[in-house]
């Protein structure tokens, strides 16, 4: 797939919400990414469906929601209400039988589900669900903060992701959330990532729309 680039709303600025949602519909970016934190299964609170809202009437391209939160089969229904086309929930907040009935709930509401993984959690626990699900969400850094350092074996666990996919014949893509830059970008593209989350990378920089055109195009 071409390469994605998604901008976390987390790194926006709250105090002009509005003109940073315009910015990024003006961007290089392929999609929002709004990161759901619930203060339990991650230490921080981002925000919750008042700004979700304020960010889908902005929006003018797909909204993927990231969610760091516990049970998070109870808010699928409402996410997909508010227009989410992709949603993403974690490997660790769900038992094996609650993971498979929140992957059929993500797509019986008609978005595209996704799986994350935390740095800790092996590649390979994903083996039975490859087939199963539309992407993986390898994390770069511990979830919960913005701004984090990459932690460098993410690039290795999306190289052996890859070759997983591969060998199960699955149609998914890989998302990657944290720490990337212009610095890792090719190479995690190269090894098979395709959707890249950009917080700081994007809304740190004097000037956003070339921060996020530099990610679309970095070689």
């Amino acid at each position: 797939m071409p390469r994605v680039i998604a901008p976390s709303m987390l790194s926006a600025d709250f105090g002009h919400l509005e003109r940073d949602c315009r910015m990024v519909n003006r961007s290089a970016a392929g999609w929002f990414h709004l990161d759901v934190m619930d203060g339990i299964f991650v230490p921080n609170i981002s925000f919750g469906f008042p700004v979700c809202q304020a960010i889908a009437r902005v929006a003018q391209k797909p909204l993927d929601a990231h969610l760091m939160i516990i049970e998070p089969w109870t808010y699928v229904e409402r996410f997909a209400k508010l227009g989410v086309q992709y949603l993403s929930f974690h490997y660790e907040a769900c038992n094996l039988r609650q993971l498979r009935s929140t992957i059929r709930l993500v797509r019986s509401c008609g978005m595209g589900v996704g799986v994350a993984i935390n740095p800790e959690t092996p590649a390979e626990v994903l083996i039975p669900w490859l087939r199963q699900i539309d992407y993986v969400v390898v994390m770069g850094v511990h979830p919960g903060y913005s701004g984090q350092k990459y932690i460098p074996e993410t690039t290795e666990k999306v190289g052996v992701l890859a070759e997983m996919i591969a060998a199960q014949g699955a149609d998914c893509f890989i998302q990657v959330d944290g720490g990337v830059s212009t610095a890792n970008i090719a190479e995690l593209e190269r090894l098979g990532a395709g959707v890249f989350v950009a917080g700081s990378a994007a809304f740190s920089s004097a000037n956003p729309l070339a921060a996020i055109r530099a990610l679309k195009t970095a070689k």
